[in-house]
């Protein structure tokens, strides 16, 4: 049981935990309290929008429509990451459901998820939860196949710990619509279990530091394996013929890109460097397009010829602008042709949004 923040109270939690907060004009006074009551509460509610581009969610959210009347819930989480505050109170969010499930999360005494609700809005044995659960309204179309993009989600889990945070409350305090209510299915495209996962690992860090999991990264690796000569005195894109393996999909059959933005990446470069004479040097280096426009070139690395076979490592470590790809440029400083007879390119992509 627990006393519902205030306003001020509220800004601030979600200010703490690193949201991206809108307070949207009125929205401290916009409630239904003149409807019932608002607290004791003892949760947070998630729901997906049902709508689509064009739409002004967040004034749909704050105002309602013609059935029910806003606000729709505490506030709107929009694709963009931002949290708009909508309303300060009672909200027409949650509707009736399960006594059985509201007792598993006042006493966060469940599993991996709640008991198996079998009530409703109007349903004979159901309870309000619009006086009970914050409710956060994130916009989606909620088909199962609209996106919720990472920063979107990281929003929502960080606007739910800031609130269980300020409570001191546990995971188990954050439900979806459909474990509250037989009736609905939102939030549908993420599941609670894993949801409220994250919330505890964002509870687990201090206000503020919890980022999101990293995504798996994708293995790309590249190679040269016939050889090819190099001429004296020019920069020269290293054309990587073989796929072992490209998993992001950016590297064109033949082609010299790499990696896309955005993205980071760090991986190496392997070299087989025939007929570059003892002392001459060979000089490697990352550069940055944009589509066929050369933008950017980072640090030179340089290998120096043993008389031989002349073998080297270069390390292959960036983060990647939107709109830009990476290649490797190599420079033969001889005065004599040089033979790439191998390439080898190994790297773990990691692509940002």
């Amino acid at each position: 049981m627990a006393t519902p923040l205030t306003a001020a109270r509220l800004v601030a939690a979600l200010k703490a935990e690193g949201c991206a907060v809108r307070e949207v004009g009125g929205w401290r006074t916009n409630n239904r309290n003149h409807k019932g009551p608002w607290g004791p509460v003892h949760g947070v509610m998630i729901h997906h929008t049902v709508t689509g581009p064009g739409t002004d969610v967040v004034g749909l959210i704050y105002h309602g429509h013609s059935a029910l009347p806003g606000p729709l819930a505490t506030g709107c989480i929009t694709k963009d990451g931002v949290v708009h505050l909508t309303g300060n109170g009672r909200a027409n969010h949650a509707g009736g459901g399960d006594g059985d499930v509201l007792n598993a999360v006042i006493g966060e005494s469940y599993g991996t998820y709640p008991p198996a609700t079998h009530e409703h809005d109007g349903s004979a044995g159901a309870v309000d939860g619009n006086a009970r659960f914050y409710g956060w309204e994130c916009e989606n179309k909620g088909d199962g196949k609209d996106p919720w993009p990472g920063v979107q989600y990281i929003a929502i889990v960080k606007a739910t710990a800031a609130i269980c945070r300020a409570h001191g409350w546990g995971p188990k305090s954050a439900i979806g619509h459909l474990e509250w209510s037989d009736w609905k299915v939102d939030p549908r495209g993420f599941d609670m279990a894993d949801f409220r996962r994250d919330v505890a690992d964002a509870l687990a860090h201090p206000a503020g530091l919890w980022e999101g999991e990293d995504p798996m990264p994708q293995y790309v690796n590249l190679g040269v394996t016939g050889g090819y000569r190099l001429a004296p005195g020019a920069w020269d894109s290293v054309e990587f013929t073989t796929e072992w393996a490209d998993e992001t999909g950016d590297h064109a059959p033949g082609g010299s890109v790499f990696a896309r933005g955005p993205a980071r990446f760090s991986g190496s470069v392997s070299l087989h460097i025939d007929g570059l004479p003892a002392g001459a040097v060979v000089q490697a280096r990352m550069s940055e397009y944009q589509g066929d426009q050369h933008r950017v070139d980072h640090p030179i690395h340089e290998i120096v010829g043993t008389g031989g076979g002349t073998f080297a490592v270069v390390p292959l470590t960036k983060r990647l602008p939107s709109g830009r790809s990476m290649r490797v440029r190599l420079l033969n400083q001889a005065a004599v042709p040089v033979t790439v007879a191998s390439a080898v390119l190994t790297v773990l992509v990691w692509k940002e949004t």
